[in-house]
């Protein structure tokens, strides 16, 4: 799929619209155009993460692509939302992977063995996305606004122009709210383990 050439914003966003329109296959036509960026999304979530870990990034897109065609009520103007919508699926599907790491590691059914450190980094990686999917739900109970801004910054890596197209407020709005976030969740990510 990388050998395709880059659509443009307004192929996706037409296709996007017809797609919203009940056009199943907009939808299959879309997952081409906008894999790579998928890709890039993808990789940017799953950063410092150690190596091993059970989704690849061919399989969270995959994942969220099941996710996407599976939506029947989803309605995207246009392809930074699409791209925003996609984030916030993925950080699910994270979050999920991360909650069943979770159970697997207070027994699950699982045989007790011996750890080493870099089964802990694993462990320790699910635990900070929990932790992070924690703190950023709380943060959408205070102020939804912020919460939208982080998952299009953090888990979306969109740029401080798309995240103001997509929450209507200016460029200088997006930064001295991303500052806002970030001191937030630090502080509660801080509260949560001192440490």
């Amino acid at each position: 799929m990388s050998d395709a050439p880059a659509p443009t914003p307004g192929q996706v966003t037409e296709i996007l619209q017809r797609a919203s329109a009940g056009d199943r296959q907009a939808l299959d036509a879309l997952f081409p155009l906008v894999y790579q960026e998928l890709r890039r999304i993808a990789r940017r979530q799953r950063a410092g993460q150690p190596p091993g870990r059970t989704l690849t990034t061919t399989v969270l897109i995959h994942e969220v692509y099941l996710r996407l065609i599976d939506q029947t009520q989803a309605k995207f103007e246009d392809r930074v939302r699409f791209y925003a919508y996609a984030a916030r699926v993925m950080r699910t599907v994270l979050v999920d992977e991360a909650r069943a790491r979770g159970a697997r590691k207070r027994g699950g059914g699982w045989t007790a063995v011996e750890l080493d450190e870099r089964h802990l980094a694993v462990q320790d990686q699910a635990d900070l996305v929990l932790a992070i999917d924690e703190a950023l739900t709380r943060l959408a109970d205070e102020d939804a606004h912020l919460a939208r801004l982080v998952e299009c910054r953090f888990f979306g890596g969109m740029t401080d122009e798309e995240v103001a197209r997509d929450l209507g407020v200016s460029d200088r709005t997006v930064r001295r709210d991303w500052l806002k976030a970030r001191t937030w969740l630090y502080a509660q990510l801080a509260a949560a383990d001192p440490s």
